[in-house]
């Protein structure tokens, strides 16, 4: 599946609900179903910077796709990194790097989230773009 499909589908989801709490709950409940991040990648550099919260993030390469395992210590803010994984894991570097994240703004993420955690969630985007880039350029 692209990552403009995956998009496509959280926002269908997110459209199911009225109320914002309905939202904050599916939120929360998809970062309970965030597999585990192994204790061994709980490290200072896999932390995401300009989080409030903290949140690691791992990215590894196999089969010539990006993945991404994440973790966070707070609840709703594990609920945001867990759509990022599922929107950006196993795509190609060059594809996460140059995606357009345009589900946010449509389910009304930023008008809803703190400021604070609005920009932890920006963090946590220019920090998996950034990966994009780097194995872009490892993998030519």
């Amino acid at each position: 599946m692209q990552i403009n499909e995956i998009q496509d589908e959280l926002i269908e989801d997110f459209s199911l609900f009225d109320e914002w709490e309905s939202k904050y709950e599916y939120i929360i409940d998809m970062g309970k179903q965030l597999a585990p991040l192994n204790e061994a990648y709980k490290t200072e550099e896999n932390i995401i910077k300009g989080c409030q919260s903290r949140v690691w993030l791992h990215a590894y390469i196999e089969d010539d796709v990006l993945k991404f395992e994440a973790d966070s210590d707070a609840i709703i803010v594990k609920g945001l990194v867990s759509m990022l994984v599922k929107v950006l894991s196993g795509h190609k570097p060059e594809e996460i790097a140059q995606a357009d994240l345009y589900f946010m703004e449509r389910i009304g993420l930023h008008q809803h989230l703190a400021q604070t955690r609005s920009n932890g969630l920006a963090s946590m985007v220019k920090q998996m773009k950034t990966y994009g880039l780097a194995y872009q350029s490892i993998n030519q």
